[in-house]
């Protein structure tokens, strides 16, 4: 079965409000390299199957999973989805929307960062800083790719030489409260 494009999001499921929750980060993650069904998500993430489901069927209505195959089991219907990585999110105004996202991230990045392998060297970039207006937008542009590779290149867990890998990117511009943004 080819996938199968979702519907157009819901008002509600728009922008980066859908990623404030840190099941839905995991399970983006998780589906970026292969179709899961509910029940392997949630084995795989140690979630309920209902709870993983839920948070499934919210990601595909928001245009982010595509579904993938759908399969007969036990005589139920069990839907497969995958990351879209072509998707975008319809990224509004709302500073709560970044503010709810990062909150999020922040939590997934404490989970994370406790697997972390010391045995190999990372990245850390943390900056508050101001940019000529070219440099930003090739700075953004970079990170587009970044993440574009990322999502790309990412195989199933068991591959072999896999590496088990964490990436969070999060770039915006600041109101400096000068007055004079653009």
């Amino acid at each position: 079965m080819p996938p199968t494009p979702p519907d157009p999001p819901r008002e509600e499921l728009r922008g980066l409000r859908v990623l404030a929750h840190p099941l839905r980060l995991r399970l983006l993650s998780l589906t970026t390299a292969r179709a899961y069904s509910a029940a392997e998500a949630a084995r795989e993430l140690g979630a309920s199957q209902a709870n993983v489901s839920y948070h499934l069927r919210r990601l595909h209505e928001a245009g982010l999973l595509r579904l993938d195959g759908e399969e007969t089991v036990r005589g139920g219907l069990a839907k497969r989805y995958r990351y879209d990585g072509s998707s975008r999110l319809t990224v509004g105004t709302e500073a709560d929307e970044y503010a709810a996202v990062a909150s999020a991230l922040g939590e997934e990045l404490r989970r994370r960062s406790h697997r972390r392998d010391p045995r190999h060297p990372g990245s850390l970039t943390d900056a508050e800083v101001w940019l000529p207006k070219a440099t930003w937008e090739r700075v953004r542009e970079l990170a587009e790719e970044i993440g574009e590779l990322v999502h790309e290149e990412a195989v199933p867990a068991d591959s072999p030489g896999a590496v088990p890998t964490s990436a969070t990117l999060l770039l915006f511009c600041m109101a400096d409260g000068r007055g004079d943004e653009e």
